[in-house]
């Protein structure tokens, strides 16, 4: 081979081992022996299956040129463990954000399904990124019955005896889990007065918008909710939405990552956008853009309704004047990792000497074992 031969090698090679390294970045750790031992590897191993689900008896409504369906194709991914010897297995509905999908999943999916946990998550009708008519927020009530829709899926496949998912999930175990959107989701249908979801006992909003919901909202159902959001989120406002949860919450958790931002919880943020000040600086544009689109509607996510605790409150998305560096997204999502297997663990765990640890451990040690990054405020 010759010199010009051996130098095209050499860069192609150099380019394999950058790509491999933008690809697949060395997320950080935990340091505090708690938090290390939470975050490690579980053993139960993973499967993924695809899943197609059809509710026949809801429809899609029309959006922009698209005329609607009288149904609602919910395409998506469950989860489960390789091993199912510890069987049932509590089970948690993953909600995406908007203008995402439910790729969004993964990042929560491959750290918790191992430590014994089933996951499913679809693309939601209206909302996701590839939504027909284009992406919109308003469809976000309707996502509440897909969230049970997708229970009662789960549930059937359950309990039958020739299915994949035969005898893995724990009928009394069901958690809902969101981010941005998403997180609004999880709040509608643990909360809301007619679309909540009884059959839920645990829930988490990840920078969910709440600044339209009022206490009496909250008080629907006594259920433990936990909010995580970041103190610089410049798409769902911190002091707007999550601030005041304790006040607003029973039996709630508000755990705040310190100059945290709304992209930096989302898994492709921690590969694409590692190097950035602040992640939300990049994509404001694109998520303005798509709010403009049905200006109208976005002025009023969810119909004002004050008897059931829904005011016509907004926050204004990107109006921060400067970005300042946020913390690093591999930081927030380890972080976020942490704080939603422990909550889990805090009511699902078989032990109750597990569960009473996994509450002490959030209220006291995340925060002290990761400080000045986590904040903790409980009304519990």
């Amino acid at each position: 081979m010759n010199r010009l031969g051996k130098a095209v090698v050499i860069v192609v090679a150099l380019v394999a081992v950058a790509a491999v390294y933008v690809m697949n970045p060395n997320l950080p750790t935990p340091d505090g022996a708690i938090s290390a031992s939470l975050y490690s590897p579980g053993e139960l191993g993973m499967r993924r299956e695809s899943i197609s689900l059809i509710d026949s008896s809801r429809p899609t409504s029309a959006n922009g040129d698209y005329a609607g369906d009288p149904a609602r194709q919910l395409d998506g991914f469950v989860w489960f463990p390789e091993d199912v010897g510890q069987a049932p297995f509590p089970l948690i509905v993953y909600s995406h954000g908007f203008m995402s999908s439910v790729g969004e999943a993964d990042n929560l999916a491959e750290f918790l399904v191992p430590k014994g946990y089933v996951l499913v998550a679809v693309d939601y009708p209206l909302s996701n990124g590839g939504a027909p008519g284009g992406p919109t927020v308003t469809d976000v009530i309707n996502q509440a019955g897909d969230v049970s829709f997708i229970i009662d899926s789960m549930l059937a496949r359950s309990m039958a005896t020739d299915d994949e998912l035969s005898g893995l999930i724990d009928e009394e175990r069901i958690a809902a889990v969101g981010l941005s959107l998403g997180g609004l989701t999880t709040q509608l249908v643990t909360f809301h007065p007619s679309e909540r979801d009884s059959r839920i006992k645990m829930s988490v909003s990840i920078a969910g918008p709440s600044a339209m919901l009022q206490s009496g909202f909250f008080d629907n159902a006594d259920v433990p909710f936990m909010m995580i959001a970041g103190s610089s989120d410049a798409i769902v406002p911190y002091q707007d939405n999550a601030a005041s949860i304790p006040e607003r919450v029973d039996n709630s958790l508000l755990v705040t990552l310190d100059q945290g931002s709304h992209t930096g919880f989302a898994g492709i943020s921690s590969t694409f956008m590692r190097w950035f000040e602040h992640p939300d600086e990049l994509v404001c544009p694109m998520l303005v853009s798509g709010l403009e689109r049905d200006q109208e509607e976005q002025d009023s996510i969810l119909e004002a309704n004050l008897a059931a605790g829904i005011t016509a409150t907004v926050s204004t998305p990107c109006a921060m004047e400067s970005f300042p560096r946020a913390m690093r997204p591999g930081q927030q999502q380890m972080l976020t990792r942490l704080a939603v297997y422990a909550f889990l663990e805090s009511s699902f765990a078989e032990e109750s000497s597990r569960r009473q640890a996994m509450l002490q451990y959030l209220q006291q040690d995340l925060a002290a074992e990761n400080s000045p990054d986590v904040s903790v405020t409980a009304n519990q």
